[in-house]
């Protein structure tokens, strides 16, 4: 399975998410996208959304799997190297993007159903 592979199959395994394919892959959970496949001109790899205060923080864990490009600077996302990351990371940041994203009633269920 392509790593692309893996990122589908995690992204989609969320609720309510719809995936779309203009040119570049991209999720979103109610039209609020969480994930996507950043363009190559600006560094290319899987751009996630985070917590605005945690961007840095991420950047600097010192994982070569992590990165951020001109075009986001100051935006809430970071991109990752798809094939430095091991799946339970790549999942839990997908997971940290799509809550972020999700409004508050659907994340709070998803959570409640995993007893977190």
């Amino acid at each position: 399975m392509s790593v692309w592979e893996t990122v589908r199959r995690i992204a989609l395994s969320f609720p309510e998410v719809e995936e779309s394919a203009s040119g570049r892959v991209a999720y979103s959970v109610r039209g609020k996208g969480f994930a996507w496949e950043a363009r190559e001109r600006d560094g290319g790899g899987l751009a996630v959304r985070v917590e605005r205060e945690e961007k840095q923080l991420i950047l600097d864990s010192g994982s070569d799997a992590y990165f951020t490009s001109p075009h986001y600077a100051g935006f809430p996302a970071v991109q990752i190297h798809v094939e430095r990351i091991g799946e339970a990371e790549l999942r839990e940041r997908i997971e940290d993007a799509w809550l972020i994203q999700a409004p508050k009633r659907l994340a709070s269920a998803y959570l409640a159903e995993r007893g977190l």
